[in-house]
């Protein structure tokens, strides 16, 4: 695997820019500060002839160096081939304070430099003749850990035979316990696979003296805990340690507390690397469109390379072949996809014979392509740091990128939830439209034009035009649009429909946006109810059941659902509130719930999906008493004795009233 230097700097941090080369070549990269900038700049306006012009002198950096930060000479050498000249933030502060031998936390997103924070110190601790695992860093994924192993053994190009090692699941055992039996240095790798080959024997961290817990916040959310607790249980006590996380949330301070000795805690600009280089934007766009949508995203976007997130290996799986079928060159990456697999497609996408990668959140971590210049969120994350790290694949080392999230209309709280984390707003754009799609090829083909003209050879071309002009009698502009419009395959008809079919898809978002706001204003006119009853049963907490549509979900006390359970599988998956649920009535194979405003078949589409005590809702509408028996003998709605069918009272004698959902849960 190449190395990535994108990892390495953070120029948005720093006072001079530095460029490096492809992240696919191994020569050293080209240093350009912006002191050499302004030099060029002066000496092209200056008005002095080439015999009397003298060098302007070179400007000093303002900030501090890598010379200044007293790494050992072979280190320092590494840094000067690597073209390195000033530290980022994180590792101005981190690197003194590791070899002064601290330990340290450090909060800063990905594409700030912590490859080098730590690297540059951890071999700076190695000692070479020692053929015995010195040092230990923990990643949470096997693309982190190549990447982190790869930058970490460009560091150690100066030193005397230092060796590192990556080991990660998905990878045979036998060449991982055959390079530590013949001894290496510097251990890179996954807690699953640490923990397995010190099982076998294979990996011994006596003589542990530096341990790294690289992206501590996804390693845990990963549940990694136990195997983390694990490894550093098994390592001596008397170590360095360093611990680097996007955020520190109280269970990676929990982790610190335990773990390290008085560390010194470290934090950059909160979003400094991804806010200011990325531009960010959601589009609200309802479930069953969100293929199409994408497609054109995709189709009118300037970018090199893109990446679309989804929530599940099976979204993954189902988008990717999507775009195929759109003629779009895409490929998919999760869990289920082989190492060698992974690495094809990856290397497929940085040479440039892949445009589109679908990959889930764990598939992608550490994943860093010069070439990737939108990222669309397919699915709204599950948490906000989990978007930081998904964004922050473009827009890295001095480039800009685009970031897109599909927001359905029932999840703009998330959107807000992530908001609040960037400290950022998210632009709202519009999706393209199949007219956008085809005006933008047309603009890519007229583009090309000139260049063709210039390379000669039209005069059959040209003729022909003339001949058929004279012949049908059409203006020669009108024959052009008529060819550009078949050369993007806009047939007529086939467009035009789609043009409309776009047009409805746009009105129904807005009008599901609508119907959400007014439901959002009806909730709060409920609660300010002004009758004396709605007054009372509000300051006492009541709230009294609502009719509505009733739905039979297929899950019911023989599966161990709570009504609980179903609320929030109903709030999470259909586009409403608690206070949109009404009397719920769990039967033994079955429940039946009432809902205020019908559910559109978008929500219901996605419920179908929805579990509930590992159980598939299977919702629909209830249609009464089956006729032919059956487990529907059922309480009734209102009234009567309320026995559940098993025969049995609710809970001290208490009917279907006791399950009834509240807003509160």
């Amino acid at each position: 695997m190449s190395i990535d230097t994108h990892d390495l700097i953070a120029p948005a941090e720093q006072d001079i820019e530095l460029v490096t080369a492809d992240s696919g070549d191994r020569t050293a990269p080209e240093v350009a500060t912006t002191s050499e900038a302004t030099i060029s700049e002066a000496t092209a306006s200056a008005e002095v002839t080439p015999e009397v012009a003298e060098p302007a002198p070179a400007l000093e950096p303002t900030g501090p160096t890598f010379a200044s930060l007293n790494l050992p000479a072979p280190l320092m050498a590494a840094v000067d081939a690597l073209g390195f000249v000033t530290p980022s933030a994180i590792q101005a502060r981190a690197i003194p304070e590791l070899l002064a031998g601290r330990d340290i936390t450090g909060v800063a997103q990905t594409g700030t430099g912590k490859t080098a924070a730590f690297g540059l110190p951890l071999l700076a601790a190695v000692d070479p003749k020692l053929r015995k695992v010195q040092a230990l860093v923990l990643a949470p994924t096997r693309e982190l850990a190549m990447q982190v192993a790869d930058a970490i053994e460009s560091f150690a190009s100066h030193l005397d035979d230092v060796r590192v090692l990556p080991v990660y699941g998905g990878a045979p055992y036998i060449p991982q316990q055959r390079a530590l039996r013949d001894g290496v240095h510097v251990v890179v790798g996954t807690p699953g696979r640490i923990k397995d080959h010190l099982d076998r024997g294979a990996l011994k961290l006596d003589d542990i003296r530096f341990l790294v817990l690289d992206e501590a916040d996804e390693m845990l959310r990963m549940g990694f805990a136990e195997d983390v607790e694990e490894i550093f249980g098994q390592a001596p006590t008397k170590r360095q340690v360093a611990l680097f996380s996007a955020t520190m949330p109280p269970a990676i301070r929990k982790v610190a507390d335990h773990h390290m000795t008085d560390p010194v805690q470290i934090a950059v600009t909160r979003q400094a690397s991804t806010v200011t280089a990325v531009r960010q934007t959601y589009a609200v766009v309802p479930f069953r469109h969100k293929v199409g949508s994408l497609a054109r995203v995709l189709s009118t976007s300037d970018a090199d390379a893109a990446i679309v997130f989804t929530r599940t290996r099976g979204a993954a799986e189902d988008v990717g072949s999507a775009l195929i079928e759109k003629g779009i060159s895409a490929a998919t990456i999760s869990g289920d996809v082989a190492q060698k697999e992974r690495e094809k497609i990856v290397e497929r996408l940085r040479s440039g014979a892949l445009d589109v990668l679908v990959a889930t959140d764990v598939a992608a971590r550490g994943l860093d392509v010069d070439r990737i210049g939108l990222v669309v969120n397919f699915d709204v994350p599950g948490e906000p740091e989990a978007y930081v790290h998904r964004i922050g694949r473009t827009g890295r080392a001095g480039r800009t990128g685009e970031a897109l999230t599909f927001v359905t209309p029932h999840e703009r709280g998330k959107l807000r939830s992530i908001e609040r984390t960037i400290r950022a707003q998210l632009e709202e754009v519009e999706i393209p439209s199949p007219r956008d799609v085809s005006a933008h090829q047309v603009k890519r083909a007229l583009g090309k034009v000139e260049a063709r003209r210039e390379a000669g050879r039209l005069e059959m071309y040209t003729e022909m035009i003339r001949e058929y002009a004279q012949e049908t009698g059409t203006d020669a502009v009108e024959i052009a649009a008529a060819m550009a419009a078949l050369a993007v395959g806009d047939d007529g008809p086939r467009a035009r429909a789609e043009q409309e079919e776009y047009e409805r898809e746009r009105a129904e978002a807005k009008s599901a946006a609508a119907r959400r706001t007014t439901r959002d204003g009806d909730r709060h006119d409920r609660t300010g109810d002004r009758s004396p009853r709605g007054r009372a049963d509000a300051e006492r907490g009541i709230r009294r059941p609502a009719r509505g549509t009733r739905y039979r979900i297929a899950v019911g006390h023989t599966h161990g659902v709570q009504p609980g359970g179903i609320v929030g599988a109903l709030t999470g998956e259909g586009g409403i509130t608690g206070a949109d649920v009404g009397k719920i009535d769990i039967f033994g194979s079955f429940s039946l719930v009432d809902i205020i405003a019908p559910l559109d078949n978008d929500a219901l589409d996605r419920l179908a999906r929805a579990r509930v005590a590992g159980k598939p809702l299977r919702i629909t509408l209830d249609r009464g008493p089956a006729r032919t028996g059956g487990d529907r003998d059922r309480a009734p709605r209102t009234g009567g004795d309320h026995r559940r069918p098993d025969g049995e009272r609710g809970p001290r004698g208490r009917g279907p009233a006791h399950w009834e959902a509240r807003s509160s849960r």
